[in-house]
């Protein structure tokens, strides 16, 4: 009981300290012959915390901040970051600065161009931005050459890509995505509290106005299962009518929404208005989350060949790491469901501070400010 609690406290400090989007930077490359072009997008917020981009500490990051910055810029994205053709390195220059609006803010584009010795048989790129000082950070790599379109993933522990004979294994492409899609649930710290807030009083049921333990296992399992199908299935819909830009919506009131789902479904567990059926409200908002999990696809704009991996493995990524939440809470939660401190601290404890942590997401999202640095 005590292991459990913990967790959930240690969830809520963590969650606190990580209301925004993971931290992501785009790569997209084109091959002509020797010559490698393409553009990086960085996000601003990453920039000011590597290398400080606002000058006057107000918060606030003007493009004269980041124009008097721009070789200090280049500087240390290019010793980040190494193109090789056939082992050999091609030098990358920057050729234009620019700034962009991604799905959650601003980002430095850098223009870049390389020259390699000879058309390269296999080509070698490394990539390590940010990866000393933010270990969840990922570079997502979109390459064209030869009409063909790959894609790949940059992690601390998969910092290296190569394409040899213009091929890379499909399946290759999609365990990237995979753990991309397991990796964004696990760090999505307002995704993992929403499904808290639902999975919460699953082992337990409301009877004369007071939360009393379910007899069980089976009760507790169709329960959860409910609730997360529903959730799975409504975030699959709108992840992919987003994905496949059927579905637009500004980012701002994307966040805003899901934070908000956070503060209903805890509040829900404080003031019981749904008792029973709690899958329909895991349904509603799933909708909207699942506009929230596109957002990293979106971003890359690929072409529909190379989406349709990146969707599916994507997708069934975030499924796997959201069972594995699942498959951690619920014996947990079964097994301390009859402790007095059950109903009392951890679903009426926990929901509160749940309640408290998304209203503070939903500030600072809703009239973008920044409350917790």
């Amino acid at each position: 009981m005590r292991r459990f609690a913990l967790i959930l406290l240690l969830s809520l400090w963590v969650a606190l300290a990580n209301a925004h989007k993971p931290s992501d930077s785009y790569l997209a490359l084109s091959v002509h012959g020797e010559r490698v072009t393409g553009q990086w997008d960085i996000a601003l917020r990453d920039l000011d915390f590597a290398i400080g981009l606002d000058a006057d500490g107000n918060g606030e990051i003007t493009w004269g901040e980041v124009k008097v910055k721009h070789k200090e810029i280049a500087a240390f994205a290019l010793a980040r970051l190494g193109i090789a053709a056939d082992g050999v390195g091609c030098p990358i220059t920057v050729t234009e600065h620019l700034i962009d609006s991604h799905s959650d803010g601003a980002y430095a584009v850098l223009r870049l161009a390389a020259d390699c010795p000879a058309v390269p048989q296999i080509l070698t790129i490394q990539y390590t931005l940010l990866f000393d000082l933010d270990p969840q950070h990922r570079g997502l790599l979109r390459l064209k050459e030869q009409g063909r379109t790959h894609t790949a993933v940059f992690s601390p522990d998969h910092d290296t890509w190569r394409l040899e004979g213009h091929s890379v294994a499909l399946g290759r492409q999609f365990l990237e995505y995979f753990q991309t899609g397991v990796w964004h649930i696990w760090t999505g710290f307002d995704h993992i509290l929403f499904l808290c807030a639902l999975l919460l009083p699953a082992v337990l049921q409301h009877r004369h106005g007071q939360w009393q333990a379910v007899e069980s296992l089976r009760e507790a399992f169709l329960e959860v299962v409910k609730i997360v199908t529903a959730f799975t299935i409504a975030h699959s819909i709108t992840l992919c009518l987003a994905v496949l830009g059927i579905i637009t919506l500004p980012s701002r009131l994307i966040e805003s929404t899901i934070a908000a789902s956070v503060v209903v479904a805890a509040l829900n567990n404080l003031c019981p208005l749904i008792e029973k059926r709690l899958w329909i409200v895991a349904f509603v908002f799933g909708l909207v989350h699942g506009l929230g999990f596109a957002n990293v696809l979106t971003d890359l704009a690929l072409p529909k060949p190379a989406l349709a991996v990146s969707l599916v493995s994507f997708n069934l990524g975030v499924e796997a790491g959201q069972l594995a939440i699942v498959a951690t809470f619920l014996p947990l939660a079964y097994l301390s469901r009859r402790s007095w401190l059950y109903p009392r601290f951890v679903l009426g404890v926990g929901s509160l501070s749940i309640v408290a942590v998304a209203s503070i997401w939903l500030i600072e999202r809703s009239l973008n400010v920044s409350i917790f640095s």
